[in-house]
């Protein structure tokens, strides 16, 4: 709607301005378009004779006359316009151009919304939980934004990767791998004292007693650091295995897994403290070395290298930070726990001290989710609890329902996960509502079939602009903003949004399906039109559900 009257609306201008030698370098493109909130004035709103009255020595109506008698000198698309306030001109959209715009969508099919236009290098990172221990819904509701996001960034026109960091190096390892040696000790019938800094859960001793047959007979004459070291490693690689195998089974892909050690092993993290130290972004302090992120809008400068020689968190973070750039990527989204909130300044230092725009580095912070039964909680605290684990939320309710409802809601707001919603087959169920418009249309489909249809209506041109009725009309327009919803996704950053208007497409096909007898064998033209009408909302159901990695399924 709003390219199309742009476009009339500009090219009136054009004309005018020529008429009324007005100066070439005057912006006629500088109004805005919305639609009324009261529908009776219209599909589409503008203030273009506002904004260019005063430029041009005209009062705004004046100019809003104009504007509509020059549009109405030769548009079929346009049913009606009327100058309304201070000089709005309000819009309303002919039936040939609802039917040319339903046609548009049948025709481009599955690359309906897609945009080629290059759009630079995106690297998303998600998920990139420690390998301590299973993921919980709390990852997946990240997981399922990131992959979305990512499916969708790419179908607008950006070369996207996708990334999980693995935290494989560090303190988190040690305590991991001593867990892992003190519940091999207590498995051996050795008297252990439980650490403070432990983990607790039932998979620590379940990776004891996996790994204990390989550990050989020298392995208990070993100094403790070593046998530490050759635990933390078995426990990495049973944990991320159960990690790749939760995230398959999420149908979540990742392009590379990163290895924080690598960062260390290719000196990496010297290498980036080498380029701070030259742009002279790092000091010596009490024995320590210390960055000036204070010099780049963060609340006080960070520790980069302990007194002890230990380095911190932040600095193996600036140097992958700084080795995504170097791939070639122009800008890094990384989806963080909310709990995180306060690293962002001193992440984006580092990215200015490296020399990029801290603009090149987005966050986006994912809140928690509240797991529901019945509307009341679920306890979550341990591994023993009824649900913790991803992997035993998607047994439940499946991959598909979990994606939609960690979609549901925007990431800046914590979400309630009611299981059995999510299992429910009712309108409640977003899930359910939005996947049902597939099979529905494909049942219609079938029925149109079934029917005996008019050999000689059959025979002619499928006529569209038969679809007057307000909801259809109403669905043509929603159709219409499927485009503009996905750009408007990639550029917020807001996977949710997508899931909103898929639910808004379902609503509206739902109602007009219980409204309107869609295969009406008396009227066969008319029902080749809706017929189409169900196509289209189908088809562009389908690609919403896929760009959230969920199935569009024929029948239910």
């Amino acid at each position: 709607m709003k390219e199309t009257l742009r476009s009339l609306i500009v090219s009136a201008l054009d004309k005018i301005a020529a008429q009324k030698q007005w100066p070439a370098d005057l912006d006629l493109g500088g109004f805005i378009l919305e639609e009324p909130n009261n529908p009776q004035f219209g599909h589409l709103a503008s203030n273009a004779a506002m904004v260019l009255a005063k430029k041009v020595g005209l009062k705004p109506r004046d100019l809003a006359d104009l504007i509509v008698q020059t549009i109405g000198q030769g548009s079929e698309l346009i049913e009606s316009m009327e100058v309304a306030g201070p000089g709005f001109i309000n819009f309303r959209f002919s039936n040939k151009f609802w039917a040319k715009t339903l046609e548009n969508v049948l025709s481009l099919g599955p690359d309906f919304g897609r945009d080629n236009a290059p759009k630079g290098r995106v690297l998303v990172e998600y998920v990139s939980a420690n390998p301590t221990g299973p993921l919980h819904v709390g990852h997946g509701r990240g997981a399922a934004l990131g992959d979305a996001l990512a499916r969708i960034l790419s179908f607008v026109g950006y070369d996207v990767g996708c990334e999980y960091y693995v935290n494989d190096a560090g303190r988190q390892m040690r305590i991991l791998g001593n867990s892992v040696l003190v519940r091999l000790n207590e498995l051996m019938g050795k008297k252990v004292e439980i650490p403070a800094d432990f983990y607790r859960g039932d998979y620590i001793t379940d990776i004891a007693r996996e790994a204990a047959p390989s550990l050989g007979e020298g392995f208990d004459k070993l100094p403790e650091n070593e046998k530490v070291e050759i635990l933390t490693g078995h426990a990495i690689g049973v944990i991320m295995a159960g990690i790749k195998k939760d995230l398959r089974d999420f149908k979540i892909r990742h392009d590379t897994w990163f290895s924080e050690k690598s960062l260390y092993e290719n000196h990496l993290v010297e290498k980036s403290f080498d380029f701070l130290e030259k742009q002279g972004h790092t000091y010596h302090k009490d024995g320590a070395l210390w960055f000036k992120s204070t010099a780049f809008g963060d609340d006080k400068d960070r520790v980069l290298v302990k007194s002890d020689g230990e380095m911190t968190y932040f600095a193996s973070d600036i140097a992958y930070h700084k080795e995504k750039f170097d791939r070639g990527y122009d800008q890094l989204i990384d989806i963080w726990g909310a709990d995180h909130h306060g690293y962002i300044p001193r992440v984006k230092a580092a990215v200015s001290a490296l020399g990029r725009d801290p603009e090149d580095f987005s966050v986006v912070l994912v809140q928690l989710v509240n797991l529901l039964r019945d509307g009341k909680a679920v306890n979550m605290s341990t591994r023993r609890a009824e649900f913790v684990t991803l992997e035993e939320v998607v047994a439940e309710v499946g991959a598909d329902a979990a994606r939609i409802i960690f979609l549901t809601r925007s990431h800046e707001s914590a979400l309630d996960f009611d299981l059995e919603l999510a299992k429910s087959q009712s309108r409640d169920n977003p899930v359910f509502y939005v996947q049902y418009v597939c099979a529905r249309v494909n049942s219609l489909l079938g029925k149109a079939l079934e029917a005996k249809p008019d050999p000689e209506a059959a025979k002619l041109p499928v006529d569209l602009s038969l679809l007057s009725a307000n909801e259809e009309i109403e669905i043509v327009k929603t159709l219409s903003t499927f485009p503009e919803t996905l750009l408007t996704v990639a550029k917020r950053l807001e996977p949710h949004l997508l899931t909103s208007y898929l639910s808004t497409l379902a609503k509206l096909f739902h109602q007009y399906y219980g409204a309107y007898r869609l295969v009406d064998e008396d009227n066969w033209p008319l029902t080749r039109a809706r017929l189409e009408l169900a196509k289209a909302v189908k088809q562009v159901t389908a690609i919403g559900l896929d760009l959230l990695g969920v199935t569009a399924p024929e029948k239910m």
